[in-house]
């Protein structure tokens, strides 16, 4: 049997590659739409995908379950679980609770197990050439290493109704009932690590056993004493702020991604060609550099979203494709790292884009505004906007701000002030401008606090200092 782990770091997000080294049958579970990763596996191990599924309705990032089927005819498995309210809109074999997959030698066993979501699956594993029990069991957004998948995620972004309190308790009882039946050697591999926003203390190490977690983890204290009530406290406090895109996510999920088929290579576009199109608000430019060299100089009116870490979270953060039909036109170094911008930008269904330049020349051009710590308290400002979390704020913040987290900006419109200047903020600066940069987009004036939160309180504890 090959398992093997396939991790966007964007997005903190791991789908699986199963197969089968007999007869050269393979699973694909939780894939992402840009399949080409997983296309490749199978032609490097000689194997071909026969089947695609997925945990649950997924709300951080757009499923690739039909893509891949689309694109391989492997036949699609989704869960059939939640009730009326949670089933698939689109065709595919629905799965319920004990129903299994065969894969060549491999049995791959549904086990509902609801909290995260009503309709959630986790997946057993059993490698028949060398075993008759399961091994192995592939999470999703269930059990984490050293953390819980959060229930509070349809309200907060979904448009739920106190919904966390039910789904706090299924979880409970699918660790109880589910989970900690299993024997302690049951290998753990989850559907996301640290930096994802579907638990609160995700831990790093790619996979753990349910011995493990069953001794060291949170929660196993509560469900050791029975202690239900306890364990949904804990559960439910100090969860992350999670962006309102989420909510499309689940939405599109539901509804069955668009497929794209093969995407023909992005073209390169001429300045005077994009020059038109910004003119006559027919585009949008992004602008991949770094907020240092953005803050130099860049295309009036374009979006900052720098290359590198976590281009799809804050592309979603930025564009809203269900409101903004606009393609995008990227600023890259060639067409190499404009294909692989794309890739993280179809990812959360951002999949318009017009083409790429490699500079910007002939294009408007204008400089961020920046206000300097000792300026910011007497600066005229309509608000001081800090986008961080809640928690960070919570923990020191520029006196006189209000905190509304970067990924719920753009749908908070309502909340901001029409006239006048609005500041942003974050720690270091750059989810602050890619926020800046999103309101200055949508017509607002904007300007940045120079070097943000940490800049601030550098300068603040500068002046202590001076005065002892």
């Amino acid at each position: 049997m090959l398992i093997e782990r396939i991790y966007d770091e964007d997005l903190a997000q791991a789908s699986y590659f199963i197969g089968c080294q007999r007869t050269g049958q393979a699973l694909v579970v939780d894939p992402r739409r840009d399949i080409a990763v997983y296309r490749d596996l199978a032609a490097r191990n000689g194997m071909r995908i026969t089947a695609v599924t997925e945990t649950h309705i997924h709300a951080d990032y757009l499923s690739g379950t039909r893509e891949l089927a689309a694109g391989t005819g492997a036949t699609m498995h989704v869960s059939g679980e939640g009730g009326e309210d949670w089933q698939y809109e689109f065709d595919a074999e629905r799965l319920y609770d004990g129903d299994e997959i065969r894969i060549g030698n491999i049995v791959v066993k549904a086990v509902h197990t609801p909290g995260h979501t009503p309709e959630h699956l986790s997946f057993l594993v059993t490698d028949g050439a060398f075993a008759d029990a399961p091994g192995y069991m592939l999470t999703g957004d269930f059990v984490f290493s050293g953390d819980l998948g959060r229930p509070d995620l349809l309200d907060e972004a979904a448009g739920g109704v106190d919904t966390r309190f039910l789904g706090a308790k299924q979880m409970f009882a699918s660790l109880k009932e589910k989970f900690l039946t299993l024997p302690d050697h049951v290998q753990v591999f989850p559907g996301h690590g640290a930096g994802s926003a579907c638990g609160k203390a995700l831990g790093a190490i790619p996979s753990t056993t349910v011995g493990y977690e069953r001794l060291y983890s949170w929660w196993g204290p509560f469900l050791s004493a029975d202690d239900e009530a306890g364990f949904i406290t804990e559960l439910l406090e100090g969860q992350p702020d999670a962006p309102f895109y989420f909510g499309r996510m689940k939405n599109q999920n539901r509804r069955g991604p668009a497929v794209m088929g093969e995407r023909a290579p992005l073209p390169q576009l001429d300045a005077q060609q994009v020059a038109r199109l910004l003119a006559a608000d027919e585009a949008t430019f992004v602008d991949t550099r770094s907020v240092a060299e953005v803050h130099t100089g860049t295309v009036t009116g374009a979006l900052n979203i720098p290359a590198g870490g976590s281009v799809a979270t804050y592309a979603a953060w930025a564009v809203d494709p269900e409101t903004d039909a606009r393609p995008l036109v990227l600023l890259a170094d060639d067409q190499e790292a404009a294909q692989d911008f794309w890739d993280h930008l179809v990812r959360v269904g951002i999949d318009s884009v017009a083409g790429y330049v490699t500079g910007t020349a002939g294009l408007p051009r204008s400089t961020p505004q920046l206000v300097q710590p000792e300026e910011v308290e007497s600066f005229d400002k309509a608000v001081l906007l800090d986008v961080r979390a809640a928690s960070e704020h919570a923990a020191g913040h520029v006196p006189g701000s209000v905190q509304l987290h970067g990924g719920r900006v753009l749908w908070s419109l309502d909340r901001l002030p029409q006239q006048g200047t609005i500041v942003t903020y974050c720690q270091s600066g750059l989810r602050s401008s890619v926020v800046a940069s999103t309101l200055r987009h949508a017509g607002y004036d904007v300007a940045e606090l120079d070097g943000s939160y940490a800049g601030w309180a550098a300068y603040r504890d500068a002046v202590a200092a001076a005065v002892r």
